[in-house]
Order: structure tokens, then sequence, then C-alpha cells
């Protein structure tokens, strides 16, 4: 039986998997998920190695796997991988549909996009909404209904299972700025560093994740097979630290696009980017693509911008992508675009008068 999808809502990022982490509020949860199907949770408790006593302890922690266990068990027996947070249950397979319809996205902003839309349409209790703001972006739940005694639960799962999903179609790393939660601290407000990269505000004004808008960008590198493969070992996926952050080739590409003629050297562009020249390339390697693959793209998108849309001299646009001299441009354009400078040119509409800058 495939693992449900829904397990990587409040799983430590920490690869220490051994230590008790996850409050025992959470499965206490669970067991509250049980009571009102009338179910006894003996068995979840017994299959994560949970001892019933640790239940009374406010105090108490878990470990990750635990958790894992627990959730994958009470998920099976209840059918629901909500887990009762929502008026209605979600069957087993349902967040695995969400994956499927958001996994064909070009990018991560349209795969996070549908993930709210459809979830949206799978559970009217909570809503889910994508923004982006001055280069930053946010995933809101918004609750439409009293969440009751598990509203804690809910809004700190779908947003960690959110997340979650988001690192699994980029196969990245995402860091995050910032956690509003809406409730006050609770007593185990502590374990929330594990739960959350950065800082978490309570008492806040809605219940969002932060994080740079740049991930958004990223693409989606997923397909069915994967996903079979992570349906089938779900635990590998919830439990897996993202070391990887695969945001240096947008980075890379957004400070080309600001300074081109300033950063022609690897030393200097590293440097920018706080990371050595070794690393830079090492990293950018590991993303698929190079530094000189990333200046080609860069210097041509400015160059036919500049070419079309100002009359500024070849010389000066050779100077504003970063070239020393108009010889190695107009050879490295001609390379490019199999054209050269002034037959692109005259295809061009009207020219404006060139600007500064």
């Amino acid at each position: 039986m495939k693992a449900p999808l829904a397990t990587t809502a409040l799983v430590s990022p920490s690869p220490a998997l051994g230590r008790a982490e996850t409050p025992v509020s959470f499965v206490n949860a669970i067991s509250q998920a049980y009571a009102r199907r009338d179910i006894n949770p003996a068995a979840m408790l017994k299959q994560a190695q949970i001892p019933p006593s640790i239940l009374k302890n406010p105090d108490g922690r878990v470990t990750a796997l635990q958790f894992e266990l627990a959730s994958a068990a009470a998920m099976q027996e209840l059918d629901d991988e909500a887990l009762g947070w929502f008026e209605r249950r979600l069957p087993w397979g349902s967040y695995g549909m969400l994956v499927r319809a958001s996994m064909t996205a070009p990018t991560l902003g349209v795969a996070l996009q549908r993930w709210c839309r459809h979830h949206n349409l799978l559970a009217s209790s909570i809503s889910l909404s994508m923004s982006e703001k001055d280069g930053v972006a946010t995933l809101r739940l918004d609750e439409q209904t009293d969440l009751g005694a598990l509203r804690e639960f809910c809004i700190v799962s779908v947003l960690r299972n959110a997340l979650g999903v988001a690192c699994w179609l980029s196969d990245s790393r995402i860091d995050l700025a910032r956690t509003t939660l809406r409730y006050a601290p609770p007593a185990h407000h502590s374990s929330y560093r594990v739960l959350f990269d950065g800082p978490s505000q309570f008492e806040a004004e809605a219940n969002t994740l932060q994080f740079d808008a740049l991930y958004l960008g990223l693409p989606v590198r997923r397909d069915e097979a994967a996903l079979q493969r992570m349906l089938e070992r779900a635990l590998l996926l919830t439990v897996r630290p993202y070391r990887r952050d695969r945001l240096l080739v947008e980075k890379t590409r957004q400070l080309l696009h600001q300074d081109a003629a300033t950063l022609r050297s690897a030393e200097t562009l590293a440097a920018r980017l706080n990371l050595s020249v070794r690393s830079l390339h090492r990293q950018l390697r590991e993303e698929g693509s190079s530094l000189q693959a990333i200046k080609d793209a860069v210097r041509r998108e400015l160059a036919l911008d500049l070419l079309l849309r100002t009359s500024r001299p070849i010389k000066q646009i050779a100077e504003r992508v970063g070239f020393r001299n108009e010889k190695s441009f107009l050879r490295a354009f001609k390379g490019w675009t199999g054209q050269t400078a002034d037959a692109v040119r005259q295809t061009a509409a009207p020219m404006v008068p060139a600007r500064n800058g």
C-alpha cells in the first residue's frame, strides 16, 4: 500500500531523526480524530512505538520517525489524509491527486497556485492563496470556520505539507524568511524552530509562510515516475533534508541583468554572491548549468533588447552587456543568433532614442 503524501505535514527537517522534537500534543490531536470516529487509537500508538503514558505529559515529545508512523497508520485506519481537520474526510490518495495536478506546471509558482486552488476545492474549512510583493512570496492560510481543538494541528500541518511539496517539486531547499501564525504561542512553541525555518511570529494578522519570490521561478523537476516512487517511499521524502538551494542560477541571472558590465569576472560575481569561485562553479554545475551558459543567455537577452528597442551604437551595447570590445561582442552575437547585430537591428520596428544607464 502506498504511503500517504500528507505525512509531510510535521516532519522535522533536522537530520537527527532520533531526537524527540515533535510535540506530543500533535499525537493527541491524531487521537482526537480517532475519538471522533469512536475508534481506539491503541494500534496506531503501538505501530509508532509511542507509549500511551506520554500522551498525558504536556511537555512530551516524540521523534520525527514516531510521528511519521503514527500519521501513516492513522491515515490508513481512518481513511482520512486530513486526520480530522476538515468538515469532511480527505480519502486516501487526495494529496497525491493534488501533487499530480501541480506537477505539470512549468514553474514552482504556477504549481503552488494550482495546489492552492485545488486544495480549496477539497476543503472549505480553510482557504489557501499565493501572492508576491516586493520580492517576497507569501503562502497564506485563511480560516473559514472554527477549527476548534485541532486548529493548531491543522494550520501547522497544511503549511508544512505545502512547504514539503514545494521542496519536492523543485528539488530544492526553500529557506523561509518568516512564519506568521494567528494563534497565541503554545506551551511547546520552542518546537517551532524545528517545524519551520526562520523566525515564527505568533498572534499575527494571518497564517503565512514567507520566502524569497525567486523560488517561484524554479522549474518543476518531477514527473509521474518520480511521483510513484515518492508515494511508495514517502518517508524518504518527508524526512529528507533538502541541502541544495537551487536559487543560485536565478540569483546569478539577476545580478548579471543588473550589472553585466561590472560582473565580467567569476571572482567579482562570486564575491557579490558571498561564495568562493570554486563553490560558485560547483553549485551551478549541481544545478545543471554553468557560469558561461548563464552569462551568454543574459548577454544575449540584453543585447537583443538594446538592439531592437534603442538606437544605441553597437560599441555602447557591447560595453553594456559586458564585452571589452566591439569585435568580441559581434563574434559572440553571431554565435548566439546566427545573424549579425546589424541584420537583427534592421528587422526592428522604428527605434526609440537611446536610454541612459
